[in-house]
């Protein structure tokens, strides 16, 4: 038997543990996706409309880097999310998302579920400490990954 959509939210790491109703909410603004191995989901600079829940698959979150090619700056899998410029104006993307194995995902309309929280500051809040720790988890990773290419090469 096919899971709703609110049974999988209900379930992602992310949002497990949300109310019943909170995740009604959330699955108000949701729908499944599928994407293969080199579409591209999102690009930097774009309009940034979707927060995506991944079940199965994987992204590569890269940067532009001018005169060279993208810059890998991390790539996610299952139980993984991306997108959180739909919280924050100018609401671009940051980034570009690229799918690296074919790619099961909840796709959450930002617009919708940013109105939602705007009604509902409990949820908001909710929200915005889960997408926060994601956050300080990217920006760590990004960190990490800057070490790694600009390092000198004796240990850091």
């Amino acid at each position: 038997m096919a899971e709703s959509i609110a049974e999988l939210i209900g379930r992602h790491p992310v949002l497990e543990g949300l109310s019943p109703e909170d995740v009604e909410q959330v699955a108000g603004c949701s729908h499944n996706v599928v994407a293969e191995v080199g579409e591209v989901l999102f690009r930097e600079g774009d309009p940034a409309t979707t927060l995506y829940l991944v079940r199965r698959g994987q992204i590569s979150l890269e940067v532009h880097a001018p005169g060279r090619e993208s810059l890998v700056i991390e790539t996610v899998g299952d139980g993984s999310v991306v997108g959180w410029s739909w919280l924050f104006p100018p609401y671009r993307w940051t980034l570009t998302g690229r799918v690296t194995a074919t790619l099961g995902a909840v796709a959450i309309d930002g617009n919708c579920l940013r109105g939602k929280a705007d009604a509902d500051h409990e949820l908001g809040y909710v929200l915005m400490r889960r997408f926060a720790a994601i956050m300080l988890q990217r920006l760590l990773a990004t960190r990490l990954r800057l070490l790694d290419l600009y390092g000198d090469g004796a240990g850091g």
